[in-house]
């Protein structure tokens, strides 16, 4: 098989797509009853393969693993005592595949009890009652087994250049998405939960902490396309305006986040690099606009047999404060205040909107310089400056902004 990426019609195998997903509903409720909560429901979810969608070994019986073979078109259950068993996906029923799910667990040595009523979809039917006929498009599925294992391999290389907390890449049957979050460290407010045919205290633990996540549809819930998304909770000041890559990519009000078509990555050049720029900019926005510790959490993009460079160790104790100069350079639009110590640099750029406002844009402090509270002496020295000059500020740098809503004394200098 190769990994380009094909081309995807929504509308021509969404009957299959339908079976497909409440069929990933049935396996994903069995793992999801055997297994012991993980953060942000990361215990029920499945991974991408070469050949299709897997489990992870579950702790039921003598351990079980699930396949979804989406090459040869079948189920496949193994277990920790070497057995295996199966069946074929095909044209069926919902209520036969529950059954045929139900003894290859059963024939497996496990219990196969599980709630028997799909999650996130419209009109939910209990499984063993849904007795629809539903299609099965072999070529179909395979096509969009091959978008995921393209997708897969982009979001991986993207979750390399993060430091912090991150999922893996998982497809969650519940809304049939393959996805992978980047978390901020901090805690989040309440998530109102009232999704459809979704606990609230599970919505709620989901999003518990700050987060960016992408991910990928096949179509369906409100887009009768495949596309990308990319949204953040709780969603910062200004985050639907931020200018995002490429220009295909917009805002979806409905859904309140940026999608990509799937067809403007396909359809590209270099479809990986469309992909990453999507992914890199919609985080950019997030993390810029929600303040994140950008300096702490983020490294270069993992390479192959590369390890990635230490941070630089630092000497001093963490709440010893640096001693040094802040420096100025100061030009007629743009300016900068630096310190450096012990040879590492720190800085603080502003541009000049007129005589009596500057704008402060970007503040960069080393690894080696944190906790010593460089950045603070930077913003001090701005605004020291600001009073004697007559100078208004507008910190429209997160790290400006906290520093200065930290310091009360500080707030006679901003703008308006």
């Amino acid at each position: 098989m190769t990994i380009n990426w094909p081309q995807l019609d929504y509308l021509g195998w969404r009957d299959t797509c339908s079976a497909l997903h409440l069929y990933l509903q049935v396996a994903g409720k069995y793992r999801l009853a055997h297994s012991p909560w993980l953060n942000h429901s990361w215990n029920a979810t499945f991974y991408v393969t070469p050949i299709g969608l897997a489990s992870s070994p579950i702790p039921d019986g003598p351990g079980i693993e699930l396949l979804f073979d989406l090459r040869k078109h079948e189920v496949v259950g193994t277990n920790g005592d070497g057995s295996r068993a199966s069946f074929a996906l095909g044209p069926t029923t919902v209520a036969a595949f529950h059954g045929a799910f139900v003894k290859l667990i059963s024939d497996l040595g496990g219990t196969p009890s599980f709630h028997d009523t799909p999650n996130e979809v419209p009109h939910p039917l209990p499984f063993p009652e849904d007795h629809r006929d539903r299609p099965y498009d072999r070529e179909a599925v395979q096509r969009f087994h091959q978008a995921l294992v393209a997708t897969d391999r982009v979001f991986n290389r993207f979750r390399t250049a993060f430091l912090g907390k991150s999922s893996p890449v998982h497809l969650f049957w519940g809304a049939l998405d393959l996805a992978v979050t980047r978390f901020s460290g901090r805690r989040a407010p309440l998530h109102p939960g009232n999704i459809p045919a979704l606990p609230n205290d599970v919505a709620q633990e989901a999003y518990d902490r700050e987060v960016a996540s992408v991910g990928f549809w096949p179509g369906g819930g409100g887009i009768d396309y495949p596309a990308f998304y990319a949204y953040a909770y709780p969603s910062p000041a200004g985050f639907r305006a931020a200018p995002v890559e490429p220009d295909a990519a917009f805002w979806h009000e409905q859904l309140g986040e940026f999608v990509l078509p799937y067809e403007a990555v396909q359809a590209a050049g270099d479809p990986d690099a469309t992909l990453l720029a999507f992914l890199t900019s919609t985080y950019d926005a997030t993390a810029d606009l929600g303040g994140w510790d950008r300096d702490l959490l983020e490294c270069a993009v993992g390479r192959p047999r590369q390890v990635r460079p230490a941070d630089p160790h630092v000497e001093a104790p963490a709440d010893q404060p640096a001693t040094g100069t802040v420096e100025r350079e100061d030009g007629e639009t743009k300016g900068r205040y630096w310190m450096s110590v012990d040879a590492v640099e720190a800085e603080m750029t502003y541009s000049r909107a007129s005589p009596s406002l500057i704008i402060i844009d970007h503040t960069e402090v080393p690894t080696a310089l944190r906790g010593r509270k460089v950045g603070e002496q930077l913003v001090r020295r701005a605004v020291e400056d600001a009073r004697r000059e007559g100078v208004a500020i507008i910190p429209l740098c997160p790290f400006a902004k906290a520093q200065i809503d930290r310091h009360p004394e500080w707030q006679d200098v901003l703008h308006g």
